[in-house]
């Protein structure tokens, strides 16, 4: 079974974390919502409270197969500043496992070098922060291990790429239909 981490930080986007979580549980892929503060709570962007199953020091980030960052502000700065979410993003990629950012949060993996080479997206006015081969506009852009996203109006695009990344197309459209998306 797929396990997926997905960090959520004070100040996350919520829409952009919990339709990610959402989509990939309808797709039957094992998805913990990992908190980065002392508890299980997490408050974000818009002051909207929600529960996590975990928090970062009591899991062990090698038995997860891919990583979810949701972007908003602060919360796109907090993962930038958590050394342990900084080393497992790099290590993740480095290894070919899937690492997948949205809205600002794609800045966090050209700062740690992960977008060199590579076609990236992100939330309009951060492209500086990509440090890309090719900033794109795209909703979603899939390049090898690592899928970028806009923000939180691409969030259930950016889920599906996700489900599509280790399923198939079919899934995934499957999947968007179920939803009344598509």
């Amino acid at each position: 079974m797929i396990r997926i981490a997905l960090f959520a930080a004070e100040g996350c986007e919520e829409i952009e974390a919990l339709t990610v979580v959402d989509l990939l549980r309808r797709a039957g892929m094992e998805t913990d919502i990992i908190s980065l503060t002392e508890n299980k709570a997490v408050t974000g962007s818009h002051n909207i409270v929600f529960g996590t199953e975990k928090r970062f020091e009591e899991v062990n980030m090698e038995d997860y197969d891919a990583v979810v960052l949701p972007g908003g502000m602060p919360g796109t700065n907090n993962l930038a500043t958590h050394t342990g979410v900084c080393s497992t993003v790099k290590s993740f990629a480095e290894s070919g496992k899937l690492v997948a950012a949205i809205c600002a949060a794609p800045s966090v993996l050209g700062a740690l070098g992960i977008l060199e080479g590579k076609k990236a997206t992100c939330y309009p006015g951060f492209e500086k922060n990509l440090n890309c081969a090719s900033a794109r506009t795209d909703r979603v852009v899939a390049d090898g291990n690592v899928i970028t996203s806009r923000g939180m109006g691409t969030a259930i695009d950016f889920g599906l790429a996700i489900v599509e990344y280790y399923s198939d197309k079919t899934v995934a459209d499957d999947l968007a239909a179920s939803i009344m998306y598509r």
